[in-house]
């Protein structure tokens, strides 16, 4: 083989093992399995009631759906609501 071929070949030696090289990946899965998750008004309180605690807003008790979605349209309006927020 002449010069030009030899690299050639080197390139293709690299390509085909550079493609071979992801057959050997292992599959991505989750240990645990899936995770259920609650409704977000449900909180994130644990066995012992604190935790999640320093993020809710005051007077909101976890599971009250009502309240949820009244303090998330009260956030939107205040936070969100550039018409509000410059006035």
């Amino acid at each position: 083989m002449t010069g030009p071929h030899k690299t050639l070949a080197a390139c293709a030696a690299v390509v085909s093992l550079a493609l071979l090289g992801a057959c050997g990946e292992k599959p991505q899965t989750n240990a645990q399995g899936v995770k259920h998750d609650t409704a977000p008004w449900q909180g994130t309180a644990s066995a012992d009631g604190q935790t999640g605690k320093a993020f809710s807003a005051s007077g909101w008790q976890p599971g009250d759906k009502a309240s949820w979605e009244a303090e998330l349209k009260t956030r939107t309006q205040n936070g969100q609501n550039e018409y509000n927020r410059i006035r």
